[in-house]
């Protein structure tokens, strides 16, 4: 699949475009396993406070395919949290995603309570994304992501967007500070969702930048948004075949040289044979 990171103790493959189904609507699950690479049965947002035990209910009785399935549990040391975790712990979903993460300790909460668990790590509080570096050295975790919306909220703020749809400053830099923990980790980093539903073109732009930038995969809200996703992760036929004749022209070479009117060294290889992995090549040059 597209957009896979090893890392130390876990593989996180999950494929780029993962939706967001609210877990007390049963009745979306099997259709969003279809549509898209992978599914989070989410317990949090998407679900109103006097339905969460229907959503626990919902996400036992109706079970997905746990290797491409993703739990979204409240966060720790809320209300809800405890219940969330008992009911996991009962299925065969060993991934969760940790909402509104803001310490090592809350991660350390989740481990113990769920034996074995892989843990998305949610960064989306202004505690949890200047926390990113030790969040992401936690032993559990597996990937982290990112929210615009809850983050512009714990600022005490009104809105992530300019008015021409672009993220604001701040935004923007909690995306690449998690986005840069992520790879110092050697952890997978997952692209916040993308509100606007009638705005696919800037979905598509997000996309592709977020693809070309390293994050593995972008989270979505709709069934409409996934083939955007994937199409704006899926290399370029003609990047592929540059990259393939790049890393050919490599082999026989010691150091920097001249390819296609561009000085190529070691950075650019890697950044060839990265496009290649994403393309579900492999290269050895």
């Amino acid at each position: 699949m597209l957009g896979c990171i090893v890392t130390g103790a876990a593989a996180f493959d999950l494929g780029p475009a993962i939706l967001f189904v609210p877990a007390d609507r049963p009745d979306r699950f099997a259709k969003a396993a279809e549509r898209a690479d992978a599914v989070i049965l989410d317990l949090e947002d998407a679900v109103d406070a006097a339905r969460k035990a229907i959503g626990r209910v919902a996400m036992v009785e109706h079970p997905l395919d746990p290797l491409l399935t993703i739990v979204r549990v409240n966060p720790a040391g809320g209300p809800d949290f405890a219940a969330d975790v008992a009911a996991v712990a009962t299925t065969a979903y060993r991934t969760v995603m940790l909402a509104k993460t803001e310490s090592v300790a809350q991660l350390d909460d989740l481990a113990r309570a769920l034996p074995g668990v892989a843990i998305v790590a949610l960064c989306e509080t202004a505690a949890g994304v200047v926390r990113a570096e030790s969040i992401v050295a936690h032993d559990s975790v597996v990937a982290v992501m990112w929210g615009a919306e809850d983050l512009v909220a714990s600022l005490g703020g009104t809105s992530s967007r300019r008015a021409d749809g672009r993220y604001r400053d701040v935004v923007g830099a909690a995306r690449s500070h998690v986005l840069l923990a992520a790879g110092a980790a050697g952890v997978a980093a997952i692209d916040a969702v993308h509100l606007d539903l009638n705005d696919q073109a800037s979905l598509a732009v997000e996309a592709e930048d977020a693809s070309a930038v390293g994050f593995v995969a972008t989270a979505c809200i709709h069934p409409a948004q996934v083939p955007i996703i994937q199409a704006a992760y899926r290399p370029d036929p003609e990047a592929v075949r540059a990259a393939r004749e790049l890393l050919a022209a490599a082999a026989d070479r010691i150091g920097a040289f001249r390819h296609a009117g561009r000085m190529v060294d070691e950075p650019l290889l890697r950044h060839a044979r990265a496009l290649l992995a994403r393309a579900g090549e492999v290269s050895g040059s």
